[in-house]
Formats: C-alpha cells, sequence, structure tokens
C-alpha cells in the first residue's frame, strides 16, 4: 500500500471545474495582477480569520517580510522568536536589518514558551531592550502558540506582535476569560503562507497579511507596491510583494471547502491517536492538542529514538514521512554570527532529532492510517 506523505492529486479531483471555471474568468479579463479576484479573496479571507483586513502578497516568506517593513522594524532592531522553524521566520528579520534574539520552545507544543520568553526579555540590560521591537511567535503545525501570556509580555514591555500563522489558518486560541480568537489576529500583523502543501495552497506561491487596524491595512497596501501612492510617488520604500489573480481564483475555489477539509485533518489525528493507544506504543510520543482548535497542517510525533531509521523503514514501505526541522535555526551556518551554542535550546534540539511527520492529509483512508501505525509498530518491535 502506498501513503504518500502529501496527494494533491487527489483534492484536484474534487474541485477541477470550479478551478478551470475560475482561472478561466482571469484568462479571460487578462486582469493578472491585484484586481477584482484578489479583492474578493482578501474580503473572504478577513472573514474567515474573523478579523477587519487582510492584504493579499506574493508568499508566506514575503508576508513576513512586509509586516516586519510596515511595522519599522529595521537595522540595529531586535525581534524575539523561536530556533525551530522555517527559515523564513528568521531569514525576514535578518534581510530587513534586525538580529533574532531566540527563546525556546514548549517540548509538547513546539510552540515558543512563554515562560521562558518572559525570562528572556527580563534578562536583556536597558540598552538590549530599548532595541527589542518585536516578538515573533510561530504557531507551528497548526495549532496556535500560547497567546495569552505571549500578549501579556508584549504590553508589558511595549513590543508588537507578528505572528507568523503560515501553517495555522483557522486555527483557533482561546484566552483565560474564555474569549476565542483565530491565529493571526492576535497580534497587530498576521502572516500566512499559501504554499501549495498548506492546509489552504495555491498552485504557486502566494500568502497574507491580516490586521485589525486601518492604519496598517493602508500602510501594508502601499508598501506592496513599492511603496507608491498614487502611482509613481513613493514617500516610503516598499516591495514588489503583490499577490496574482491566478492564485486568488485558485484560492477562492479552494476556500470553500477549508473547513471540510480542516476537520478531517481533525478526524485522522483523532483515529491516529486511537490507532497509536490501541497498539500501545510507548516509544512514540503523539502531538499535544493544547489550544481550541489545532488544525494538523502536520501530525508530528516524536520518537524515543532511531528517528532516522524509523524515517528509512517507512520509506520502504512506501509511506511518505518528513522531519520538520532537522537543524534548528540558531545552528544555521548563515547565522552562526549569532554565537549561539547547540546547548542554548534544547527542547529545540530535541524536536530536530527525535521528530517526524506522517501523512494527515484529508483524503486519507482508515485502511492507509491503519497502514502507518502498523508499519511504526513493526519497526518498534524488530528494535
Amino acid at each position: 500500500m502506498k501513503v504518500p506523505l502529501l496527494d494533491l492529486k487527489k483534492q484536484y479531483e474534487k474541485i477541477e471545474e470550479e478551478v478551470i471555471s475560475a482561472t478561466r474568468e482571469v484568462f479571460e479579463s487578462q486582469q493578472f495582477i491585484l484586481g477584482p479576484k484578489v479583492e474578493e479573496l482578501e474580503r473572504k479571507i478577513a472573514d474567515y480569520c474573523q478579523c477587519n483586513y487582510a492584504v493579499g502578497v506574493s508568499s508566506g516568506t514575503d508576508a513576513l517580510l512586509i509586516a516586519l517593513m510596515t511595522a519599522g522594524v529595521g537595522y540595529g532592531d531586535l525581534v524575539i522568536t523561536t530556533p525551530y522553524s522555517f527559515f523564513s521566520t528568521v531569514g525576514a528579520i535578518v534581510r530587513v536589518g534586525a538580529r533574532p534574539i531566540f527563546v525556546d520552545i514548549d517540548e509538547h507544543t513546539y510552540n515558543m514558551d512563554p515562560v521562558k520568553l518572559d525570562r528572556t526579555v527580563s534578562a536583556l540590560d536597558e540598552e538590549q531592550r530599548s532595541k527589542v521591537k518585536a516578538i515573533l511567535p510561530v504557531h507551528l503545525f497548526g495549532q496556535s502558540a500560547d497567546m495569552g501570556p505571549i500578549l501579556e509580555t508584549a504590553e508589558t514591555h511595549g513590543l508588537i506582535i507578528i505572528e507568523d500563522a503560515a501553517q495555522a489558518i483557522g486555527s483557533d486560541y482561546e484566552f483565560m476569560d474564555g474569549k476565542v480568537k483565530r491565529a493571526g489576529t492576535i497580534g497587530q500583523y498576521g502572516c500566512f503562507s499559501f504554499f501549495p502543501s498548506k492546509n489552504l495552497g495555491a498552485f504557486g506561491d502566494g500568502g497574507m497579511v491580516t490586521t485589525n487596524q486601518e492604519e496598517t491595512y493602508e500602510r501594508l497596501k502601499i508598501m506592496r507596491v513599492h511603496g507608491s501612492k498614487p502611482k509613481y510617488h513613493h514617500s516610503i520604500i516598499g516591495g514588489n510583494f503583490r499577490l496574482d489573480a491566478l492564485q486568488a481564483a485558485v484560492l477562492i475555489v479552494k476556500l470553500k471547502y477549508l473547513n471540510e477539509w480542516t476537520e478531517k485533518r481533525i478526524e485522522n489525528a483523532r483515529l491516529y491517536r486511537e490507532l497509536f493507544e490501541n497498539e500501545g506504543l510507548e516509544d512514540v510520543f503523539l502531538p499535544l492538542e493544547k489550544e481550541k482548535r489545532h488544525i494538523y497542517n502536520q501530525f508530528v510525533i516524536k520518537v524515543r529514538d532511531k528517528r532516522d531509521e524509523l524515517r528509512e523503514f517507512l520509506n520502504g514501505h512506501d509511506i511518505g514521512c518528513e522531519v520538520y526541522y532537522p537543524v534548528p535555526l540558531h545552528m544555521q551556518p548563515c547565522f552562526r554570527y549569532l554565537e549561539y551554542k547547540t546547548e542554548d535550546f534544547p527542547v529545540s534540539i530535541e524536536a530536530a532529532e527525535k521528530s517526524l511527520a506522517l501523512p494527515i492529509y484529508p483524503e486519507l483512508t482508515g485502511d492507509q492510517l491503519s497502514y502507518v501505525v502498523d508499519i511504526i509498530k513493526k519497526f518498534i518491535n524488530q528494535n
């Protein structure tokens, strides 16, 4: 039996006619950059995320970049984030001339540990603290970071929050008072990716920035067109961060199905738990559902040892799996100048060495999920 890590062809089979019809409209209009389709998508994403505004941009990476630029983060500034994320989280910080300060992750959620965040900020001297402009938490694998205490720290020290919600569209967070907000709408900026492998994926690159502030919204729209308003008049320097209409048309079609696909991912996660628990596999640690709604962009297990051998074993049995992420960002050669040591972030190191993402996409069958667990059991019994 074959179980790919992701099978987008099955998804496309269901929506093919709608996608072709939607893209044909764009071809006939010959309006490929921004325009009515992008504006429609922006309204629909704002409604879905339960926020006031959304601005379509060229990628999830550019969403982070334009958010930092719009927030005025630049040379000499400090931005606090985690070392366990996709490269663009920190790459965007460095590209605007700022310096990242890392905070280790929670061992169960892989998201920023709020206690360690508060300790890190408190340990900074007065000069360093004056240079910190933002906190950039990552809602990793589809679950919101613990935003309540992160928000408290930000408010205490006068910092903005730029949420990396690339993997978390539709994820919910519940505050202590019972109020529920969607990932990407809690801070001043929410940054989303529509890379094809995301729960809501385009047919190429695309991204979105969400905000609740009208002034920020207007500034984001100016920044994405080289900082011009009106055309050819530049009071600020922006970039080419425009979303094209073809991607918007595809995403408008797919957005209609997003809740259905998300619920199927959640159901697949539930079935995985049931299967693993029935097998009593004590060497496999399942993802923790800590926050309100985990949308499972990935289903990431942690194994006691021999992770790489398990990965090879699964691949040998036609099961797709992936390591997110094998090298924490503080250990990447290009960030050596930050002078962090490997042992500075032990939880991130352990996650990099022991975690493994299993197939979780909506079209998986119960038989495929059972096969994945059976093969993992077979590996563990042999070792």
